[in-house]
């Protein structure tokens, strides 16, 4: 079962400097600037470190990459004219591909939108220090810790484990009371499957800041893995708490209630999911029908599966649902024959 979200405060350079490498065209060439903005299905920006390559017409030939700033922004400098698109890819999104567009020298700049589609992501998740979503602890934190955290996350999205683990310990040691460096630590090890490791460092984050959203979300996703479900509820309830809106969050919070048999708690949670946000995950409508069906409610969990189904009508989890409905129809018939 697989499984974000700050808007920064204002436009930002890049965190990251990334060489757009291999930029076609010679000294003269006819050159544009291309800026990339991306948004989520919902038009809220995507964020940091998503992954952004330039490639040659329709075909897979890269051209440059670079990672999205806060705010979902990433630009390509001088490149040269001639027809391209841009893939993004990275944690939580689908990996998309935008359509055709030319670089004409008519042009100095162009603005390219791409949308894309959060997927359930089961793993934790780092903060960037710009992010408004930031412990109340870290606001006095020195800048260079920031960069510090900012060059580790980079590092992260490059699949670079040593160089974020180094600038995460650099952090922390001018910074040693730093939540969102030992959030993203706990991240790191996660990535890196070092789950003592990234247990420690998510209490030590929580420890600064038991109020700290993302702490809570990230070692509550990790006790869920570990099967320690009440445990979960707990930290996720209050994540729920902090950020009462999140649906992601409370899709987690009624997985954790479902498994403890907290099943009116599990509908609940699933339903404020659905209404918090309309592009909220399909999963909490499988959550509810469940916890339904758990209660002898066979009609409301009948309607939770055919909202599933509209929300995600294709693929395994649809295919698994519709045999769902059509059991309880099949128990329906049979007990009114």
């Amino acid at each position: 079962m697989q499984y974000r979200r700050c808007l920064a405060p204002a436009i930002c350079c890049l965190l990251v400097t990334c060489v757009h490498a291999q930029l076609r065209g010679g000294i003269g060439a006819s050159v544009g600037n291309v800026h990339v903005h991306i948004v989520l299905s919902n038009d809220r920006n995507a964020g940091p470190f998503l992954e952004v390559r330039l490639m040659e017409g329709s075909s897979d030939a890269v051209i440059g990459t670079t990672y999205t700033n806060d705010i979902g922004q990433a630009d390509f400098i001088s490149v040269p004219t001639g027809d391209y698109h841009v893939r993004i890819s990275g944690d939580g999104i689908e990996t998309t591909d935008s359509p055709t567009f030319e670089v004409d020298n008519r042009k100095v700049s162009q603005a390219q939108y791409v949308v894309v589609r959060q997927v359930a992501d089961s793993g934790p998740r780092p903060v960037s220090s710009h992010s408004s979503m930031i412990s109340a602890s870290d606001l006095n934190v020195p800048q260079k810790a920031r960069k510090e955290v900012d060059k580790a996350n980079q590092a992260m999205a490059e699949k670079n484990w040593n160089k974020a683990l180094d600038h995460l310990q650099k952090a922390i040691v001018i910074a040693p009371q730093y939540a969102t460096a030992y959030n993203n630590l706990g991240v790191l090890y996660a990535k890196m499957n070092d789950l003592p490791h990234e247990e420690e460092a998510l209490k030590k984050s929580i420890g600064v800041d038991d109020h700290f959203a993302p702490a809570l979300v990230n070692y509550g996703k990790l006790c869920l893995q570990q099967k320690n479900f009440p445990q979960a509820e707990t930290l996720l309830e209050k994540a729920a708490s902090v950020e009462p809106n999140n649906p992601e969050n409370l899709m987690l919070l009624a997985d954790a209630q479902y498994m403890n048999r907290h099943f009116d708690a599990a509908i609940a949670s699933a339903g404020q999911a659905h209404t918090s946000d309309k592009d909220h995950p399909s999963f909490v409508h499988y959550i509810a029908a469940r916890s339904y069906q758990q209660e002898n409610r066979q009609q409301d969990a009948l309607l939770e599966f055919r909202l599933f189904l509209l929300e995600e009508p294709k693929g395994p989890r649809a295919d698994h649902v519709r045999g769902d409905i059509a059991k309880i129809e099949a128990n329906s018939q049979r007990a009114a024959q």
